[in-house]
């Protein structure tokens, strides 16, 4: 059971990383969409039209397609004042209770989702803008997002509960486990040591 679980992260992991570039490429080509739309209007008196409708769709379908990533990576915001402070078991049983939270968040919304998708193509809705839309486009593209995620916290939180149940409480802390000063710190310091390499190949004077 572990064995197929750690491999469902593995394929979770891999769609993730697929997604946010795909996300990132969405919520970057708005930025240059809306860009080259304000300078025509500045310099020509003219607009592309739809800019800032096309410019919301991508950023919430970015933002969904991020999530999975996002979580896998332990990089949402998590207030850890109190949390730092409490012995390791506590904190392995907060984690895996914090992930269940979220996930029953996201099932609820994920759920919703697909009644509002299910409703527009029930009604062929469009969007009232001068693009009409059909919202079923986005809301589908936004969905996926939402899928994704639960795809990918399913096995996040029963891999965990196996290891709490295993007294793996380090395996917890690296699953699920609010990220500390010190991994952030090494993060740092491997990307810069990447980076440093590149900047030493550039011409002397």
């Amino acid at each position: 059971m572990i064995l197929l679980l750690d491999r469902w992260l593995g394929f979770a992991d891999r769609l993730s990383r697929y997604a946010i570039w795909i996300g990132g490429t969405l919520v970057l080509a708005s930025a240059i969409l809306v860009s080259v739309d304000v300078i025509l209007r500045k310099l020509l008196l003219v607009s592309l039209g739809g800019a800032d409708e096309l410019s919301g769709y991508a950023f919430a379908i970015g933002t969904t397609w991020a999530l999975a990533f996002t979580l896998l990576r332990r990089a949402n915001v998590r207030v850890d004042a109190l949390y730092i402070h409490l012995p390791r078991v506590i904190c392995a049983i907060l984690d895996i209770l914090a992930l269940a939270a979220l996930g029953g968040f996201l099932a609820l919304l994920t759920w919703q989702a697909w009644d509002v998708l299910g409703t527009s193509l029930a009604f062929t809705a469009r969007a009232t803008t001068p693009l009409q839309t059909p919202l079923w486009i986005p809301q589908s593209l936004w969905l996926t997002g939402l899928v994704l995620f639960l795809f990918t916290i399913t096995p996040l939180l029963l891999r965990s509960l196996f290891a709490l149940l295993g007294g793996d409480l380090a395996k917890v802390r690296s699953l699920a486990g609010a990220r500390t000063i010190e991994e952030d710190a090494a993060d740092e310091a491997a990307h810069t040591a990447t980076i440093k390499p590149a900047a030493s190949l550039k011409p002397q004077d």
